[in-house]
Formats: structure tokens, C-alpha cells, sequence
């Protein structure tokens, strides 16, 4: 990390230049390379209140962390914390959208995307069925059906039309209305 520390003020000394190079520097243990981004540090001094400013320029993040306090060493500590917090936060985003990649939501866009471009789809050897879930089918209607699925929470329902006997799904449309899919004769 480069740090670039301004003072207004407030004469920025050797001792308060190392603890806040030492306190900032130990957010690096959140990432696996080292930092090469700049570090921008303001102290400003307003009628006894301490102020800390501190960006973090990266580049799929901006860290920034402002903190206003009698005690400059205080104020520094809780700008760190502010900072270690954003990176926890970001960084479960993260892991929770790289967890998600082999999601179905994720299977389909990617199929979805493959089409679009044109692209030749392999064999469906790379399709992995994870889960399998066996039911059996309750004869109802399809309003009952529409109740159950709004009951469990799902965005689909599949059931045994009472009516005719066959396998009938129904299922939530992006406008907030229901859907009904009924096999050919």
C-alpha cells in the first residue's frame, strides 16, 4: 500500500504517520496479494473534534471509511473497523455469488447466453443433476394447486389435474400472475 497522508490542521508527525501506516496496513490480511492501491488519509482538526478520512481506491472496490472523534488515535482505530466491516461485507458478496455459479439460476443463464451466442452446446455430460427429489401426486384443481405452491413459497407447483388425470404444472409468472402448463393430447 502507498499512503498519502494530509493533515489539515494538524501537522501530521512521525508518530501519528507509522500508527496509522501500521493500523491500515493490517486490513492487507483480508486479501491474498498484497495491495498496490493508493491509500488517501485526511486528518483535519474543527474545534477539538478529530476527523479521519480514509479512501481506498481497488478495482472492483472503493473502500472509504469517515470517523469524527476527541481522540485522533481513537478516531483512527474506529475508521479501521469501519473499513475491515466494508471488506467482510464485500468479500461474503463475493463468495456467496461464486457459491451461487452452480446454481440452477446460473446453469440457465449460461445456456441461456450459449444460445444467444450462437455457440455450439457439448454434450450434456457437463450438466450435473445434483438432487432428486421423488413426491407423489396429489388430484387437485388447479386453484388448489396455486394455494399449495403459495403455501410452500415456490415458484412452481406439479400436480395431478383432478379433472383429467394428467400431470399439470402451475407456476408464478414475472407479472405476478400464475401460469398453467397442461400436456398435449
Amino acid at each position: 500500500m502507498n499512503f498519502n497522508i494530509r493533515g489539515e490542521n494538524l501537522e501530521v508527525t512521525g508518530a501519528i504517520r507509522d500508527y496509522v501506516e501500521k493500523k491500515i496496513g493490517k486490513l492487507e490480511r483480508y486479501f491474498d496479494a498484497p495491495l498496490a492501491s493508493d491509500v488517501h488519509v485526511n486528518l483535519s482538526v474543527y474545534n477539538d473534534e478529530q476527523r479521519i478520512e480514509v479512501t481506498i481506491p481497488m478495482t472492483n472496490l472503493l473502500l472509504r471509511g469517515e470517523v469524527q472523534h476527541v481522540d485522533l488515535y481513537a478516531a483512527i482505530d474506529l475508521v479501521v473497523d469501519k473499513l475491515e466491516r466494508q471488506i467482510r461485507k464485500h468479500k461474503t458478496k463475493v463468495n456467496r455469488k461464486f457459491r451461487q455459479k452452480g446454481s440452477p439460476k446460473h446453469v440457465f443463464a449460461e445456456l441461456e447466453k450459449g444460445a444467444l451466442n450462437g455457440e455450439q452446446e457439448e454434450e450434456s455430460s457437463d450438466i450435473e443433476i445434483v438432487r432428486t427429489k421423488r413426491f407423489d401426486l396429489k388430484p387437485m384443481d388447479s386453484e388448489e394447486a396455486v394455494l399449495q405452491m403459495d403455501m410452500l413459497g415456490h415458484s412452481f407447483y406439479v400436480f395431478e389435474n383432478a379433472v383429467n388425470g394428467e400431470t399439470n404444472v402451475v407456476y408464478r409468472r414475472k407479472d405476478g400472475k400464475y401460469g398453467l402448463i397442461e400436456p398435449n393430447a
